[in-house]
């Protein structure tokens, strides 16, 4: 059995931010019953090399053996590279499989998705930053491939946005709990959080 979790770090998707509702209900599980824990989730920079660089100094001091991370959609695949950087456990969350694929379709600019007013341009560079993460995840994926100790992930068979069966390969090793319904922003998240929560050792 694995150390209990002391740090969990939360990772948002593209155009979200630390208001996404599956970041505070954990926030709030977190606050509630395991107060004495460490959380972080950050506002993630559009740049994914930035983003990277700002999550691994703020938690270059954690505690390899005890810390956990848990990422939705790009922050899923964000948070495959920080697991895979570091040797934590991962929870992802209909993560996205090939976002510089995707995400090349949203070059320009953007509107947050909890304040539309505030913008950010994302950059043709970006999608070029993606795809050297797949590379290193690619990378270390094949020298650690993932167990069923070190990642758990849910994915949508009914997700609007992300094809299911490219999620299930991303995954592929872990345990991946395969809702049939269910949405992009897994809409049912409280019915899984038990089982997430039992993951992380929590």
């Amino acid at each position: 059995m694995r150390a209990p979790t002391t740090h969990l770090l939360y990772l948002h998707g593209f155009r979200s931010s630390p208001q996404s509702l599956k970041a505070q209900k954990v926030a709030a599980r977190v606050q509630a019953d395991h107060p004495g824990v460490v959380w972080w989730c950050p506002q993630l920079p559009p740049s994914p090399a930035e983003a990277m660089t700002l999550v691994m100094q703020g938690t270059a001091s954690w505690p390899r053996a005890s810390m956990a991370v848990v990422g939705s959609s790009l922050g899923g695949f964000y948070a495959r590279w920080v697991a895979l950087q570091t040797g934590c456990p991962a929870v992802l969350l209909n993560p996205a499989p090939f976002p510089a694929r995707d995400l090349s379709a949203y070059i320009g600019e953007q509107a947050a998705w909890h304040d539309p007013q505030e913008r950010f341009f994302f950059q043709p560079g970006f999608v070029d930053e993606l795809k050297v993460q797949q590379a290193d995840i690619e990378r270390l994926a094949a020298q650690r491939p993932a167990t069923d100790e070190d990642l758990f992930a849910i994915v949508s068979k009914g997700d609007e946005v992300l094809d299911w069966r490219e999620m299930q390969a991303f995954c592929a090793g872990g345990r991946v709990r395969l809702l049939e319904g269910s949405d992009h922003a897994i809409s049912d998240f409280d019915d899984h959080t038990d089982a997430m929560f039992g993951f992380l050792n929590l």
